[in-house]
């Protein structure tokens, strides 16, 4: 069964907005396209950043080791001493920055992100999950944010029960100053480089359309050129 998802306006709204920094959405994609481009797994990774008064700011990321079975939703891994050794670094880097979240190339929920949604209330009372479609064909920005609240069901007159749901939160892309422009432009060269081996493999999975991702790289490319 999929994950269970609430419109915003049904809830209390704890968060109103999650602001996604360019780079973090060109991270995801780098380490999709290193880890996951021919096997189409998903990858999944730890979100950086700050909340203040309902807006949530994800200013940066890293992946993690995670592994999960296909056909078995509940065999997973994620590596939490991993998780935490790597915020220890980037903590004597920006001491600001905080845990609020995680990241998935999905490209949809899972039956599982529950379960690894709750791990991340260890560090956040109310993290976020972002999700981003690597290969969407849609047009938009092919990215989904979350956070998770609980509901009641009525299962009969008498009877109640609570059950936790996803929550779609309204989100935006900004880049906001120009030493985050200068690191986009240097990752997007990596990347772009990566794109030109990988681009037969890519229009064979999306025929009817180059996926949204990279054409959205490379207009960032051409903007910061």
């Amino acid at each position: 069964m999929d994950a269970v998802v609430k419109s915003p306006e049904n809830s209390s709204r704890p968060i109103e907005k999650v602001t996604v920094h360019p780079l973090v959405l060109l991270s995801t994609v780098d380490h999709y396209i290193r880890l996951s481009q021919c096997t189409l797994e998903r990858v999944v990774g730890v979100l950086l950043g700050s909340s203040f008064e309902g807006t949530v700011d994800v200013s940066n990321s890293y992946a993690v080791p995670f592994d999960e079975d296909d056909m078995d939703p509940s065999a997973w891994f994620l590596d939490l001493n991993y998780v935490e050794r790597m915020f220890s670094m980037f903590k004597k880097i920006n001491a600001k920055e905080q845990i609020v979240g995680w990241y998935s190339t999905g490209p949809e929920l899972r039956e599982n992100d529950m379960d690894i949604h709750s791990l991340f209330h260890k560090y956040v009372p109310n993290p976020v999950l972002v999700i981003v479609d690597v290969i969407s064909t849609e047009l938009g920005i092919p990215t989904k944010a979350y956070y998770c609240d609980v509901e009641e069901v009525k299962e009969n007159a008498t009877t109640k029960t609570s059950q936790k749901v996803f929550v779609d939160v309204p989100f935006e892309i900004a880049a906001d100053n120009e030493a985050e422009e200068i690191q986009v432009e240097r990752l997007l060269t990596d990347v772009e480089d990566t794109l030109e081996t990988e681009v037969s493999l890519l229009t064979s999975l999306s025929p009817l359309n180059f996926p949204l991702v990279f054409v959205y790289l490379l207009h960032r490319k051409r903007i910061f050129s």
